[in-house]
């Protein structure tokens, strides 16, 4: 069945809805985890077909490479909706040497322009995404890189707390009775300030 997102003209064309902010462009695309609805991931196969003909396997890989590994999408979701594509003459398939190789038409062409502002968002959102998380990954790996994240975003929280667990566990190994008090004593007085109460509240 043909996505009604590319096929039915009565859709409102999405090139000329208000951009949503990043962070509620990262949440409408990703209520269901790392996926992308059919339509959305229709257009961006729409995208990434106006700039070559390609396999379906060579357009999961651009995805994982444009998203730093945050988003590769399954054979069964791709391969569904190149078909989509296919049967509403958006897109041709040409089989060789056993494997399909697809190219925008003049009709997937047009419906490209139509809906071209919000595959770039869509791919935006991907790579912006999938650079924070591959930061957060190096520095959980003991990389370094933080600055990525901006100050007082949920990035820099994680950071501050994973930096926190790692400085308490090199220092615990080896630290003396007098250092152990010390250290204690400075989470103590975090953990206060974090809560916002003060020493003896209950």
């Amino acid at each position: 069945m043909v996505s009604r997102y590319i096929s039915d003209p009565s859709m409102s064309d999405l090139s000329t809805q208000s951009p949503l902010p990043p962070d509620a462009q990262d949440a409408s695309l990703f209520l269901r985890g790392r996926k992308l609805g059919a339509e959305d991931l229709q257009v961006v196969l729409l995208a990434l077909l106006a700039q070559a003909p390609s396999h379906g396997y060579q357009l999961i890989k651009q995805l994982a490479e444009h998203s730093e590994g945050f988003y590769e999408p399954s054979p069964g979701m791709v391969y569904p909706a190149l078909a989509s594509l296919t049967a509403a003459g958006l897109a041709s398939a040409q089989a060789t040497a056993g494997r399909k190789r697809y190219r925008l038409t003049p009709a997937g062409t047009q419906r490209l322009s139509e809906v071209r502002e919000r595959a770039h968002t869509i791919l935006d959102v991907l790579r912006r995404t999938g650079t924070r998380m591959a930061q957060v990954r190096r520095v959980f790996e003991g990389g370094d890189g933080a600055e990525v994240f901006a100050p007082g975003t949920h990035e820099d929280l994680m950071l501050a707390r994973y930096g926190l667990k790692r400085a308490v566990h090199a220092r615990a190994a080896s630290c003396t009775p007098q250092e152990a008090v010390r250290i204690a004593a400075i989470l103590r007085r975090a953990t206060v300030e974090i809560l916002g109460d003060t020493p003896g509240e209950t």
